[in-house]
């Protein structure tokens, strides 16, 4: 299965507020029961047992309404890990409107803070957005950004991943999610593509595992980031 770039109705703020409203809550109701927000506090939970680290900076970017980074902050307060959260989104108002995370617009590829700014740089159903050569872009700006890893929890393309997809279309709320989700999965990565650009980025390792329902999760290492266990 070729990956295929198919632009998204959500991205392009296309629909009715309704319609929008309904693709929202699509997107928590996959990330809530099919892998979404239990990658994420992996991806976490597996650096800090690789740093012994118990309390991180993060930057979640592309971060929308923040829901992903938000309920894993929550579950990983009950094991003993804090996060310090900085959402940033391309348009501030797409951003929640309140909360205590701090809140920032900027682009992804570009981002606009100093080298090293944030322990960790995040992302939930972002990198299957870019073509390649932004996938790579944003990877570079990602690793200058954190201290320790960027971690990204993502899909993988899949025919038969595209086929539930297909199957789940009387289950969605809104228009726009019966076209992106299939979109999504016809422009996600391979693991294998997903390795071999963060290593072209710069990344000193990049560790790739499978989980629930055709998600990736990724932790792409820094160069020198101290690390005192195998993962």
């Amino acid at each position: 299965m070729l990956r295929r770039a198919t632009p998204e109705l959500l991205d392009t703020d296309s629909g009715t507020p309704a319609e929008v409203a309904g693709s929202l809550r699509d997107l928590r109701w996959f990330n809530r029961w099919f892998g979404g927000i239990s990658t994420s506090r992996n991806l976490i939970e597996r650096t800090a047992q690789a740093t012994g680290g118990r309390e991180f900076s993060l930057l979640e970017v592309a971060a929308g309404e923040g829901f992903v980074p938000e309920q894993v902050r929550a579950d990983l307060d009950q094991s003993g890990i804090t996060l310090r959260i900085t959402l940033l989104d391309r348009a501030f108002s797409h951003l929640p409107k309140n909360g205590d995370m701090v809140k920032v617009s900027g682009d992804a590829l570009n981002l606009p803070f100093r080298a090293s700014a944030f322990d960790l740089v995040s992302s939930s159903l972002f990198a299957h957005h870019l073509p390649p050569d932004e996938l790579v872009a944003f990877a570079r700006e990602a690793l200058r950004v954190c201290g320790i890893a960027v971690l990204v929890n993502d899909l993988v393309r899949h025919p038969l991943h595209l086929a539930t997809t297909y199957a789940g279309i009387p289950l969605y709320r809104s228009r726009l999610t019966r076209h992106d989700a299939p979109a999504s999965v016809r422009q996600a990565y391979t693991i294998e593509e997903m390795h071999d650009s963060w290593l072209q980025a710069g990344a000193a390792n990049v560790d790739i595992t499978r989980h629930y329902f055709f998600r990736m999760g990724v932790i792409a290492w820094k160069q020198n980031a101290r690390v005192q266990n195998d993962l």
